[in-house]
């Protein structure tokens, strides 16, 4: 799982209104002239949490009047998009609220008129939508021309590290994780310093600084549930299931239908053999939000149950939610590999996509990792190690890279 992109990759289908290419049309003359907004969906009641949905509402209407009122307000355009960006993470509706969000951040740009500080933060929010994406080399030359304006912002010394951290250029991206750090030492700091000790190696040192991390964040509040996320996955992937259930129960008791927290309590129920309860929680957890890796884990569990029928069923509509992924810009190459690779054990098509990636970011450890993976499970242990070698190169303790060093020699 790669930690670092605000933890999830979601697609919007299922119980949602889903209507990304949806415009809201309204010419009256006091509100909205001729503009086109994207609409703000609807949450599901578990995550509408009291007052923040009305604030949410209130907060998108406000900004929709000021655009009507005078089309040239840019601040309320880089107001929506910035919330659109919140909604992808909290809905799940990443292919409605990333075109969305673009849309209004790409009308700030071509204004000639705004200022250095309005095209910095637009050009800073641009690169992160398009990190969530996965267009990671595009990412990196919009946060390139933010940077020139000002380098010192924690946010885009953030999004650097992020950017570089995907195209395999890790020394640098340390660099800009002390800058940041430096800086601003907030969640998102330590957070970001907690993956890069992870793939140098530094298991523990990673879990210390999550913990930092989830001290400096507000009690309750949705980016320290993230904080706590990721503190519980390190556990999981690392094998402490326990304590990752716990810290995942921790969230729950605040934020009682957080849906990743649920999913992930399913998951363990899943590694542990416990069928019937995982698919239970994460049935609980699609529910509340349409995130493909739930669907991807109920496909794994009918598999388990030998129930072709519920898997076929699941499969078609995990396909579905990728393509309609894919439909909205985001990047699924590796989704895709890993799909074919542990579900349909179709290792030549998890191999095409996986090298389509790795044309892209032939520096990147996971890519490696996944590639050197999957040719393993096809039998050519030559071009296997290739893939090692450069998925070693952090030597990172990652559980699968571990395996594969152990299947090699």
């Amino acid at each position: 799982m790669r930690l670092h992109l605000t933890l999830f990759f979601s697609l919007a289908f299922g119980l949602f209104i889903f209507n990304s290419c949806q415009m809201d049309k309204s010419k009256s003359k006091s509100n909205d002239l001729s503009l086109d907004i994207p609409n703000l969906l609807d949450r599901s009641e578990k995550i509408q949490l009291g007052k923040e949905w009305d604030f949410v509402q209130n907060y998108y209407s406000d900004q929709k009047i000021a655009l009507g009122k005078n089309d040239k307000d840019q601040q309320a355009r880089l107001n929506l998009a910035q919330l659109f960006i919140k909604e992808a993470r909290v809905t799940g509706e990443h292919g409605h609220y990333y075109p969305g969000a673009l849309k209004l951040l790409d009308e700030i740009l071509v204004d000639e008129t705004i200022s250095e500080d309005l095209r910095f933060q637009t050009l800073t929010n641009k690169a992160g939508v398009q990190l969530s994406l996965h267009e990671f080399k595009t990412a990196l030359a919009t946060a390139q021309k933010a940077l020139k304006i000002n380098a010192n912002n924690a946010q885009i010394n953030g999004v650097m590290v992020d950017c570089l951290v995907e195209m395999g250029r890790y020394d640098e991206a340390v660099k800009f994780a002390d800058k940041m750090i430096f800086i601003k030492p907030d969640l998102r700091s330590y957070a970001r310093i907690s993956y890069l000790r992870e793939i140098h190696g530094d298991v523990e040192g990673a879990k210390k600084a999550l913990e930092l991390a989830i001290k400096s964040g507000y009690p309750g509040y949705e980016e320290t549930a993230w904080a706590m996320q990721v503190l519980g996955e390190h556990y999981k992937m690392y094998g402490e299931l326990d304590k990752a259930k716990k810290v995942f129960e921790q969230i729950l008791s605040v934020r009682e239908d957080y849906p990743f927290a649920i999913a992930s309590i399913g998951d363990i129920y899943l590694e542990k053999g416990e069928l019937l309860l995982a698919e239970l929680k994460l049935k609980e957890a699609f529910d509340i939000i349409p995130e493909v890796g739930f669907a991807i884990s109920l496909a794994e569990v009918h598999k388990l149950k030998k129930d072709q029928e519920a898997f076929d069923a699941r499969w078609n509509e995990i396909l579905i939610m990728l393509q309609e992924d894919v439909d909205a810009g985001h990047n699924m190459n590796l989704e895709y590999a890993d799909l074919y690779m542990n579900l349909k054990e179709d290792y030549d098509e998890a191999l095409k996509f996986a090298l389509i990636e790795y044309e892209k970011r032939p520096k990147n450890i996971d890519v490696n990792r996944l590639v050197s993976q999957i040719y393993l499970l096809k039998g050519d242990t030559s071009l296997a190690k290739n893939h090692l070698e450069s998925a070693k190169i952090t030597k990172s303790k990652h559980p699968d890279l571990l395996e594969i060093q152990k299947v090699l020699g």
